[in-house]
């Protein structure tokens, strides 16, 4: 690849992802979250039981500490309990809250709003071009 398409690819993939968060944050931020935080309880709404730290680590692909730090940041938003696990003193399940589960929606049609902005203008065909080249995008940075 020449510089100057490796300069415009580049460009190109930070001016996205840039601007991109940026409206996340604007959109989120209308629900009281911030990036990230709107993922985390979307899975937990996704299992009425609640989840153990460990289980929503693993979903997210991250570590403990960083979930941990992220239900530290939602916890005085009322978003979630944080109960014993019988038997395991050390495990906590996190379990939505009515606001929680009441949000789920909400951060649905976020999310449906983000990429209909996002993909204005395309048809289906294009929308999945570009899902698929984002898609080899990741794969190749993954390695």
């Amino acid at each position: 690849m020449e510089f100057e398409e490796a300069l415009s690819v580049n460009r190109a993939l930070v001016k996205v992802a840039k601007l991109y968060r940026a409206a996340q944050a604007g959109t989120l931020s209308e629900l009281g979250l911030h990036p990230g935080q709107d993922v985390l309880l979307w899975h937990l709404g996704r299992q009425p039981d609640g989840m153990l730290i460990s289980e929503i680590a693993g979903r997210l692909a991250v570590e403990q500490p960083t979930v941990t730090r992220s239900l530290s940041r939602l916890a005085g938003g009322g978003w979630f309990v944080r109960e014993t696990v019988p038997g395991d003193r050390r495990a906590i399940r996190i379990r939505l809250t009515p606001k929680g589960e009441a949000a789920i929606p909400r951060i649905e049609a976020a999310w449906r709003g983000l990429a209909e902005s996002a993909t204005a203008g395309m048809g289906a065909d294009q929308r999945a071009q570009l899902t698929a080249l984002l898609e080899k995008v990741r794969a190749n940075l993954l390695t």
